[in-house]
């Protein structure tokens, strides 16, 4: 028996359990996997570290509460002294961009008539029509076309391995869509913001010595033997007063509540004997293929500085990378001393079939890529790729009106809810901060006296994703 039953052990799942436990409940969290950590997992290979999903953390939400709790602090990194550019490429070649907020306007990587679009932004009146645009179409129409598919379709690119044509700017920037509501303008917007001392997107990057590892590993040790793994589960069933959960490895579990932490398409399966719509709306958030492509250098052997995070590449380059990090400047132990490691995407939401392809031929394009554009020469010290069959979850149009009735299972099967990186952002802030307020809104239901009590578990439109240097980012669920 248990008060709760975490569905899924990753860093959602993880730091749910973690914050019921400490409000002294009693806590399962099953894991079909034999590790925790879902996509947040790091690898030492002698003096490399190669992180397989995500690589950094913002600093923003409830992450660093977490992390203090968990005693992290003296463990953490900040982004090394040499992230001075940001690089895109453009025209075959890549283009460094100081990290200043007024780059964009005064560099020679967009034209002088790109550039006059992008100030007169403020002129652009404010659209008055309600239906959902997608990101392309917003920022087409906001700040031209060139900034469009230069920088923003590159930006989404790495922040979702998605494209700017097909995700829903209300569901994956809505303070950008709300700026443009409120002042007309989002120069204007981002102007009075800091005016008024209101904190900005884009904050700082950070992660800790061993990799973003770090944070599922040390829950994974705060809740213990609460954790169970290489257990899946095959079916929850409700009962008068909480639910049945029916497991291959743990038995039956009977339990007050159920958190399915889980990718959208294994909480569609879970819930589809429950509730009909949520499971149909949950299969509905694709979750493209996505390969991570992973090689360490010699520093000799890279004739670019390596000054930045990494690159990312516009739609229209047509090129198979769609970005990289560049590991080893980002953050320290990364690499040993003469060394640079490079992390390279490929797939995602522009060229899922890609992502599926041999490691030797996603090396063969990892290589040819930076061997163009970094100047990289000779075979790589190390090689290694990561095949994630399921990648981000995009937020396409409608993705909103999906969400809303995913939340609403809380109200037709109370003491039933989701989290997830489907819900609020994709990056470990992001996760960490919805799960937080997940288990915020199962405490509230269990101390409810009427157990068919609605608890809202609905997320406040302003803390959704949100522009920043979050980019090239492999959310966890």
């Amino acid at each position: 028996m248990a008060d709760v039953t975490v569905i899924g052990g990753g860093i959602s799942g993880l730091s749910t359990a973690y914050a019921l436990m400490c409000r002294g409940l009693r806590v399962i969290v099953l894991e079909r996997q034999t590790r925790v950590g879902g996509k947040a997992q790091s690898e030492r290979i002698g003096g490399f570290l190669m992180e397989h999903g995500p690589s950094s953390v913002t600093e923003e939400g409830s992450v660093s509460s977490l992390t203090r709790d968990l005693d992290l602090e003296h463990t953490r990194i900040t982004l090394g002294p040499e992230v001075r550019r940001r690089y895109i490429v453009a025209d075959g070649r890549l283009y460094g961009i100081a990290v200043h907020p007024a780059a964009f306007v005064t560099s020679a990587f967009m034209s002088l008539t790109g550039r006059l679009r992008l100030l007169a932004e403020p002129a652009v009146p404010r659209r008055i029509a309600e239906a959902e645009e997608t990101v392309a179409a917003f920022c087409r129409r906001r700040f031209g076309i060139e900034f469009t598919e230069r920088v923003i379709d590159s930006l989404v690119c790495g922040m979702f391995a998605g494209t700017a044509e097909n995700l829903s700017m209300l569901a994956t920037f809505p303070r950008l869509v709300e700026m443009e509501r409120k002042y007309g303008s989002i120069l204007k917007g981002v102007v009075l913001s800091r005016l008024s001392g209101k904190r900005m997107p884009g904050r700082r990057l950070f992660s800790w010595r061993d990799g973003i590892a770090t944070l599922p590993t040390v829950l994974a040790q705060r809740l213990g033997a609460r954790i169970k793994t290489g257990v899946a589960v095959r079916r929850i069933a409700a009962r008068a007063r909480g639910f049945l959960v029916k497991t291959a490895g743990a038995g039956d579990i009977v339990t007050d509540a159920v958190v399915i932490a889980t990718q959208p398409h294994v909480t569609a399966q879970l819930l589809d004997n429950l509730d009909a719509e949520v499971a149909f709306a949950a299969s509905q958030i694709e979750t493209p293929p996505l390969a991570v492509v992973y090689l360490g250098y010699a520093r000799s052997q890279i004739a670019h500085p390596l000054d930045g995070i990494g690159f990312l590449a516009p739609g229209s380059e047509r090129r198979h990378v769609n970005g990289a990090l560049f590991c080893s400047t980002m953050f320290e132990t990364r690499a040993p001393h003469g060394y640079v490691s490079l992390a390279a995407y490929i797939g995602g939401d522009r060229a899922p079939s890609l992502a599926r392809l041999p490691s030797h031929e996603l090396i063969g394009m990892a290589r040819r890529q930076f061997a163009e554009l970094l100047g990289a020469k000779g075979e790589p010290v190390l090689a290694r790729v990561r095949h994630w069959q399921c990648g981000l979850p995009q937020y396409r149009i409608g993705h909103r009106d999906l969400l809303a009735v995913l939340n609403g299972i809380s109200g037709r099967q109370p003491g039933l809810f989701l989290t997830g990186n489907y819900f609020a952002g994709v990056s470990v802030s992001a996760c960490v901060t919805h799960a937080l307020h997940t288990a915020t809104c199962v405490s509230t239901f269990l101390s409810c006296e009427d157990r068919g009590a609605t608890v809202s578990q609905s997320w406040p439109h302003s803390e959704a994703p949100r522009f920043g240097s979050n980019s090239l980012q492999l959310g966890c669920t």
